[in-house]
């Protein structure tokens, strides 16, 4: 008999141990979880003369009360940035950037996308650098990066130059890219256009792995994002007309507890996460710059029960197999892995987690798992493997007006089930995602017996509720392997040879 089960939604710890399931809710009534602990703090503007002008009107206006649109439960009032958590942003010691706004309409216009996106990164990058090491400005806790419209345009790797008057560049012969020639010593220039076939052509993971050497803190803003009601921005032909009016508090939200968290705040804590258990999300992405076509960085990211994240970026190796279209590490590769996060634990919780769960979006082989398995034996840790996927056919359909509740499960049986991590959510009166909602596959592939398909179920839904990227209810995918896999995407966009401590993933998103 087929039985259709619901988890409730997860609870939410705030200030002063208050549980809430809204995150807004939350953060409103109660304040973030370890409300003041953090110190007040300043911030940087990097971007045009008119994105700096726009960034620092709009933050006057962050920093105070927000309405609800139309008393809309899923865009709730904002009470502006610091009655919610309680720390002061130092306007008074903004360092501010400017970018040569003539040169940046230059690389608009340049016909190769790794020379155009290269530049651009560069003339951001080389700012902050040089700002970093200048010992006459103050400290600088987190830079606000304002893009223009045109940044997001023609930075993607499908993006093309803006077709008015195209400018030339680039090198068109792949040797004369990837080698060395007589005139690269002498020639400056040439040597850096060829550097920047070393990356991906796309501007924010780019600039985010440029950065990470030097751990410089960002929050990417869209200009769009904050000038959308400005009449003349919306006029201009050549940016789209992002009418943004009715998403107010959800953009304050947003970056809102982004900001906290880069700063060192933890906005909330999973209220009913297991004490003593670590999960760990492992993401394959190919690395195109090799040439051997299975090549590719595996990223994972390790969850405590504290709610923190920690990095690793783990190793570019052949770990895809064309046979079996399956991403699999060594067993040496696989063990290294494991004893970095366990250590990382270690290191914050002053004793060795008791339970390590591996979330995955392909099973683990025999090799690979074996690996895992030898660092959790000799440490005494059970160990688990999960795979999640997008389930792309199955679906539910109900005989009402709304569509299945988020939560609800069904279990095949004690290793494989359905959850629904989309669905209608009571509390903000509409469903997650527009279209009626698939569940993801949940199939319990390693550690069989050790723990029950529902247990997995409470945890991964639970996981998808640790997004501090943003300020929504929940995600889809639980934050293990959402984050991991934007950890992979920054990870490939370019070399991570002098990349070598695992930061945390606030300087990834």
């Amino acid at each position: 008999m087929y039985e259709l089960k619901h988890i409730n939604e997860p609870f939410l710890l705030f200030n002063h141990n208050q549980r809430v399931i809204d995150p807004r809710d939350g953060l409103t009534l109660f304040g973030p979880f370890n409300k003041n602990k953090i110190n007040n703090f300043s911030i940087g503007i990097i971007g045009t003369e008119t994105g700096v002008s726009r960034m620092k009107s709009w933050i006057s206006k962050f920093l105070k009360p927000i309405p609800a649109y139309k008393n809309d439960p899923a865009k709730p009032f904002y009470p502006g940035f610091e009655a919610i958590f309680g720390v002061t942003i130092n306007l008074n010691s903004t360092v501010e950037l400017k970018i040569d706004e003539s040169a940046m309409l230059q690389y608009y216009k340049y016909s190769d996308s790794h020379v155009r996106i290269a530049k651009m990164v560069d003339a951001y990058t080389e700012r902050l650098m040089e700002s970093e090491k200048d010992d006459d400005r103050p400290p600088v806790d987190l830079w606000f990066v304002v893009i223009p419209e045109e940044i997001y345009l023609v930075g993607r790797p499908k993006s093309k130059a803006i077709s008015k008057d195209v400018i030339k560049v680039g090198i068109k012969d792949r040797y004369t890219r990837e080698n060395k020639g007589l005139f690269d010593e002498i020639d400056p220039e040439l040597a850096k256009t060829k550097e920047s076939y070393k990356y991906e052509n796309h501007f924010h993971n780019q600039l985010k792995l440029k950065l990470l050497k030097h751990e410089i803190l960002t929050q990417i803003v869209r200009e769009s994002t904050i000038a959308y009601r400005e009449p003349e921005f919306r006029k201009k032909n050549n940016e789209p007309k992002r009418d943004l009016s009715t998403m107010e508090t959800d953009i304050a939200w947003n970056i809102a507890t982004s900001v906290y968290y880069k700063i060192g705040g933890l906005p909330w804590k999973l209220g009913s996460i297991r004490k003593g258990v670590c999960y760990i999300g492992l993401v394959f992405k190919v690395d195109e710059r090799q040439s051997e076509r299975n090549y590719a960085c595996c990223a994972a990211q390790m969850f405590l029960d504290s709610g923190d994240g920690m990095v690793f970026k783990g190793a570019v190796g052949p770990w895809y197999n064309e046979e079996t279209r399956e991403f699999h590490l060594t067993k040496e590769a696989a063990s290294d892995l494991l004893q970095k996060a366990i250590s990382s634990f270690q290191k914050t919780n002053n004793q060795l987690p008791k339970e390590v769960f591996i979330h995955g979006r392909t099973f683990f082989d025999d090799e690979e798992w074996e690996g895992f398995n030898d660092i959790a034996s000799k440490n005494e840790i059970k160990l688990v493997g999960v795979t999640i996927k997008d389930e792309k056919i199955f679906k539910l359909y109900r005989d009402k007006n709304f569509p299945i509740l988020r939560g609800s499960y069904y279990a095949k049986d004690n290793n494989n089930a359905y959850l629904w991590t989309k669905g209608f959510i009571p509390r903000v009166q509409q469903p997650l995602g527009l279209e009626t909602p698939n569940p993801i596959t949940i199939k319990l592939t390693r550690g069989k017996g050790f723990i029950s398909i529902d247990t997995i179920c409470r945890d991964i839904l639970a996981l998808t509720k640790l997004n501090y990227n943003s300020c929504r209810f929940c995600d889809g995918m639980p934050v293990t392997l959402k984050f991991a896999n934007m950890i992979g995407d920054i990870l490939t966009a370019g070399p991570i040879d002098d990349i070598k401590i695992a930061l945390p993933f606030k300087y990834y998103i």
